[in-house]
């Protein structure tokens, strides 16, 4: 595209304004860093509080905690939840009840009180709108972030996210742990990396070509030292702790944080200020 800009202003069809703003408004992050970090972890595990948090806390980086509602997690220490949030973490939007699609390939795990395939879209959206509501309760705050359940984006075959885009500051959805490009990426469908059963070094692999691109590596967690889905705590702590000794190339905050910066960003970019 540049290259083409260039070719109209020698040719006279444009002004060079246009060439240098294309040229010259890369997308930035704040303080000079490389790259975003997205520490996220979703379904409200009990491991989470009883490694992950106490991690990020040790190292002082925040992470985004998506609640599914419906754990018993959440009835039982709401008091840990309640502290999280009070020290700076995310608690986000994964739903009341995890519904996913019993029609996808390899979800026959999908029980029918909780098959996306026979809900429709106004009662799930109806659903997810009163999770805000009940994590307003818990934080106080106004402002969400949401992650899509197993991936699955139709409801009784309907696509439901538009009916709760206008809910959420950003939306998870899709396969990908780094972001390719920052200026083009919706903050309605970013892409998210799931990993379990990974190294430490793995995890920082993922990071190193986030800062190369200049991009952002999102991650969402499951279980950290237990759990469903899991990733070792000794795995889960050595990349806390390399994200933490290195704070001038990575800003690692809240994914409702980044996601708020990067819309800010995009647009500053979009109009060249």
């Amino acid at each position: 595209m540049v290259r083409q800009l260039l070719i109209l202003a020698t040719l006279g069809l444009i002004g060079s304004t246009t060439v240098a703003l294309a040229e010259d408004k890369p997308f930035s992050w704040p303080r000079g860093a490389k790259a975003a970090v997205s520490l996220a972890y979703d379904d409200a595990a009990p491991s989470q509080l009883d490694h992950a948090i106490p991690t990020l806390d040790r190292y002082g980086l925040k992470g985004s905690f998506y609640l599914t509602l419906g754990n018993d997690t959440i009835a039982k220490r709401l008091p840990e939840w309640r502290a999280a949030a009070a020290n700076g973490h995310e608690l986000a939007n994964h739903t009341l009840f995890h519904q996913c699609s019993r029609s996808v390939p390899g979800h026959e795990w999908v029980v029918a009180d909780n098959d996306l395939d026979t809900i429709s879209v106004g009662q799930l959206a109806a659903q997810i709108r009163l999770a805000n509501t009940m994590l307003h309760a818990i934080d106080g705050r106004t402002e969400r972030t949401y992650t899509v359940p197993c991936g699955d984006l139709k409801a009784a075959g309907e696509l439901y996210l538009p009916a709760v885009r206008s809910e959420f500051v950003a939306i998870k959805s899709g396969a990908g742990a780094v972001t390719p490009d920052m200026r083009t990426v919706d903050p309605y469908s970013v892409p998210v990396g799931t990993p379990s059963n990974v190294t430490g070094e793995q995890l920082i692999a993922i990071v190193t070509e986030a800062a190369a691109r200049g991009t952002m590596a999102n991650f969402t967690f499951h279980g950290v030292g237990g759990d469903h889905l899991a990733v070792s705590a000794e795995a889960h702590a050595q990349l806390v702790q390399y994200l933490a000794k290195h704070k001038d190339i990575y800003w690692t905050d809240t994914f409702l944080n980044i996601m708020t910066y990067v819309k800010q960003e995009q647009a500053r970019v979009r109009t060249g200020r």
